[in-house]
């Protein structure tokens, strides 16, 4: 990797957003476990039922996938920064010969 590219802003904010999806998959994976085997380690006679599915399964799939997307639409929408994939030092050229 050359000096040039050690100094580009664009693979600081690239390492942030993998980070930041990287945490979203770590929360993702502990709200299942969490619900899943918290609620679901219990007997089956014992279970309590919402909307027809056991409430492990309720909470760690159904209310879980909700909570993930208005995750990801958030992070999206309010984090995540437009990257140009082209050089800066090409724009700049372009913008000078136009």
């Amino acid at each position: 990797m050359s000096q040039s590219a050690k100094e580009d802003k664009r693979f600081k904010i690239a390492h942030r957003e993998a980070l930041i999806g990287c945490g979203l998959a770590v929360f993702n994976i502990i709200w299942w476990y969490g619900f899943a085997y918290g609620f679901g380690s219990k007997s089956p006679d014992e279970y309590t039922f919402i909307l027809g599915f056991p409430a492990w399964f309720f909470y760690s799939c159904i209310v879980g996938f909700i909570v993930m997307v208005i995750l990801v639409w958030g992070v999206v929408k309010f984090a995540l920064v437009e990257v140009s994939f082209g050089d800066e030092e090409d724009e700049s050229d372009e913008v000078k010969s136009a």
